[in-house]
Formats: C-alpha cells, structure tokens, sequence
C-alpha cells in the first residue's frame, strides 16, 4: 500500500517554539509561508503539508485560506495554486499530523526535526535521502516557526537533520527557504541534491 505513497511529509508547527526571549509560544500562521511550503512540497512530489497549531482562529485562518483556492473562483483562476494547497493537512498538535501521515504505513512515522543551529549527531542530507529510499518507511520533516522548535522537541524527535549551512555566520533562512532547499536536496534529482 505505502509503494504509491510518497513517504515524506513536512509539518510546520507553530507550537512550542521560542521567541526571541526564549519563552515557550505559539507563532501566528503567515499567508507565505503556507503557500510557499506547499508549492515546493507539491514540486518535490509530497502529498501532504502540515501546518500543526493549537489555535482555534490560527486553524481557522488556514481553512480560509486555503478553501480560496479549493473552490470558486481561486480554484478557477489558478489550478496550479489548487493542486499545491489541495495537499495542506491543519492540525491541532504533531500527534493528530503523525497519525494521518501513519495512515497506510505497516511501519511507524519516524520524525526528523531540524534547525538552524548545529547539533551532535546530527544525521546528513545524504544519509536521509538515503534512508527516504526506504519506500515503505514514513517520515515526518518538523519545521519550527518563531525562533526554533523548544528543546524537548529535540529530545522527542526520532532523527535532527544538520541545519543548512551558509557562506558565512550569518544563518537565518526564512522556514519557507529552507524547505525548499531541503526538499530539493532530499528529493530533487542527483544533481540538485549535491
């Protein structure tokens, strides 16, 4: 069942990230980011996008905007915009994300977490895309809004994939530029992945 599945996903939470006081918060969902990550999800051929939040109005928004471009006249207007978002799953925490990604998988989701900061272990783009050959095995991709996923996140999350690395120090890659370049690393052709 899982060979005719694509065995990644991304979710974007939104929740328990930091601020830039390193409080634990919740991050208000951007129009961009939604749409950006879908788009490049879609490119790279996943077949779903979560944007995870505990917020009532958060979710909501998300349903507004991506019900726009699932019916009437937005759908009409871009098909291509309706084919990206048709692929966005809103949930209320990473449980309710690892669960429908579950769906059709005999083996469990395992999470790879990633930030923009170097960790020890840290498992290489290489070794990911290799272990995405795995058909049969699903994995979830966390992407952290804010300043970056909490520490416990770390601790929970299966895998920490190495962050991306820049031409100098300066490393703050908006989330919606880094997904696109880790899904053309991951699952680009050989020559984008290098």
């Amino acid at each position: 069942m899982a060979a005719d599945r694509a065995n990644m996903a991304i979710a974007l939470l939104h929740y328990p990230v930091y601020n830039k006081r390193r409080e634990v918060v919740t991050t208000a969902l951007t129009n961009l980011d939604l749409h950006d990550i879908a788009r490049s999800s879609r490119t790279f051929g996943l077949e779903r996008f979560y944007i995870v939040t505990p917020s009532a109005e958060q979710r909501s928004l998300a349903e507004r905007i991506t019900g726009h471009w699932q019916e009437g006249w937005g759908a009409d207007y871009n098909p291509d915009r309706r084919e990206a978002l048709g692929i966005v799953r809103i949930c209320t925490d990473l449980k309710m994300a690892v669960d429908d990604l579950q769906a059709g998988f005999a083996k469990p989701v395992k999470t790879i977490i990633t930030g923009a900061a170097q960790r020890p272990d840290s498992l290489s783009f290489p070794a990911f895309r290799q272990m995405l050959a795995e058909a049969d095995q699903p994995y979830l991709l966390l992407l952290g809004t804010g300043w970056g996923l909490t520490d416990e996140c770390f601790i929970a999350a299966d895998h920490v994939l190495e962050p991306i690395a820049g031409a100098g120090s300066y490393n703050h890659l908006s989330v919606r530029s880094a997904a696109a370049i880790m899904l053309a690393r991951l699952r680009g052709t050989q020559q984008e992945a290098l």
